[in-house]
């Protein structure tokens, strides 16, 4: 029987926008959203939230989540990668005598995640055979014809594409920065999240949203509450 476990990564620290992993987001600490996706889901065995902060594991485990142990001084640096973080508590589980076979690593601040997406992400994995799933959205335009600035001129990064229309482009995607869904195994052996064996999980770009400043959080709740009134009406 395949076992699955939810990781939540929410460190405490968080320059840009102070306390972001717990900050209101339209009435609730935006990491109950992540949680709640998870737990709706249905098909995780361990919903565990990874973090150094004690604030941010008591809010965890009052949402419903797990917080077992909590995350090393090694990997709550500005320089820790996801895939540290999710070695780190595969490793510690293991220790403690509890394996998994795939695994879910779910963003703190990723109000756009929701369960059916969840759901729908581990049944691709399952069937595919692959090593991973990767949420992707395609650039808003064709990355082939966008421009650099090289000593105050503007100049094309790939100039053989100055004339062609953009239809005739190859769109290109790129990292949404929601969850990522990893066969443990594979990962474990690897320790990335993009193999050579990820498949694409596309989402439109009315659901993705970066949430790196102030600004990013306004717009990503303008996103969002427009999301709800498009699901409300749907459902009428």
């Amino acid at each position: 029987m395949n076992k699955c476990i939810a990781i939540i990564t929410a460190r405490g620290g968080s320059k840009r926008i102070p306390r972001k992993n717990v900050k209101d987001f339209l009435g609730y600490p935006i990491i109950k959203y992540s949680i709640d996706a998870a737990l709706i889901a249905g098909c995780f065995d361990e919903i565990m939230v990874s973090t150094d902060d004690e604030d941010i594991a008591s809010i965890a485990l009052s949402l419903g989540a797990t917080v077992p142990f909590m995350r090393s001084k090694e990997n709550s640096n500005d320089f820790a990668t996801t895939a540290n973080v999710i070695s780190e508590v595969l490793n510690e589980y293991k220790s403690l005598g509890h394996n998994f076979n795939y695994c879910c690593c779910i963003y703190p601040t990723a109000p756009f995640v929701t369960s059916e997406k969840l759901k729908t992400a581990y049944n691709k994995l399952l069937e595919s055979g692959a090593d991973s799933v990767v949420p992707v959205v395609s650039f808003g335009f064709p990355i082939l014809r966008s421009f650099k600035i090289d000593n105050d001129l503007l100049k094309m990064n790939w100039p053989e594409y100055m004339n062609s229309r953009s239809q005739d482009l190859e769109p290109a995607y790129h990292d949404c920065g929601q969850f990522y869904f990893v066969k443990t195994e594979d990962f474990m052996r690897h320790k990335k999240l993009f193999t050579d064996r990820t498949v694409p999980f596309e989402m439109p770009e009315s659901e993705v949203q970066d949430i790196d400043t102030e600004e990013d959080w306004k717009v990503a709740e303008i996103k969002y509450t427009f999301l709800l009134q498009r699901i409300n009406i749907k459902n009428v």
